[in-house]
């Protein structure tokens, strides 16, 4: 994993939860194009930041973790969509569910809530593979240390480290219902991750008795690509 932050000279500003293209051109012509997900926090700073994983056998990914140099040019599009989107503004409480990689736009989200223009209660329930696999693990201690209303609760699907405090199983129904947030307080939910980790936590979602509406989901394909 690599967090890249690229300077851009027009850069409008984009909302929490909102993604860029970037594409690459070789020498010979061809191109490869990949979506990521913006890590920073939502508003018009004109340094944008992704966090990109390297996924083997990639075409955009081994480049961007890799080869790529402070002061290299590169074509980055966006910000582009609008659904999978958070607005501080919102007074609902917040429900973030990620599986690896999904953290990222979610943790736009978190970094856009951390800043004075909201602090509506939040919740982030993070599974990762290993303690080593936790993406950003040192920042988001930091904010749930600061006890304004987010909770954190990682689980690990394959092992532990002695002295682990957190949950070490696969994101299921009970875990949803004992971390996330009532009914009655209709939060909002956002879920990123795999396709078969985003589709298994919705319908456990909705099974517990959340709307559909209520739950938006962003995936990822076997090759790293946005879905």
């Amino acid at each position: 994993m690599r967090s890249i932050t690229f300077e851009t000279k027009a850069w409008a500003g984009h909302m929490a939860g909102q993604h860029v293209d970037i594409r690459l051109t070789a020498d010979n012509g061809y191109q490869a194009q990949r979506s990521y997900s913006i890590a920073s926090p939502a508003g018009c700073a004109p340094d944008v930041e992704l966090t990109v994983e390297c996924v083997s056998g990639g075409e955009v990914s081994p480049f961007l973790t890799e080869e790529l140099r402070a002061g290299d040019t590169i074509e980055l599009r966006g910000p582009i969509g609008g659904y999978f989107t958070w607005n501080p503004g919102s007074s609902s409480p917040l429900m973030l569910i990620a599986g690896g990689s999904g953290v990222v736009p979610l943790m736009s989200m978190l970094r856009t809530r951390n800043q004075p223009a909201s602090k509506v209660p939040a919740k982030l329930l993070y599974s990762s593979r290993s303690a080593e696999d936790i993406i950003y693990r040192d920042e988001l201690d930091r904010l749930a240390a600061n006890r304004d209303g987010f909770d954190l609760v990682h689980t690990l699907t394959r092992g532990a480290p002695a002295g682990w405090k957190g949950q070490t199983r696969r994101v299921d129904r009970d875990m949803l219902a004992q971390c996330g947030f009532q009914l009655a307080e209709e939060p909002q939910i956002l879920v990123c991750g795999p396709t078969s980790f985003v589709e298994t936590v919705a319908d456990q979602l909705v099974s517990l008795g959340h709307g559909e509406s209520a739950i938006k989901t962003e995936r990822f394909g076997p090759t790293g690509d946005k879905r």
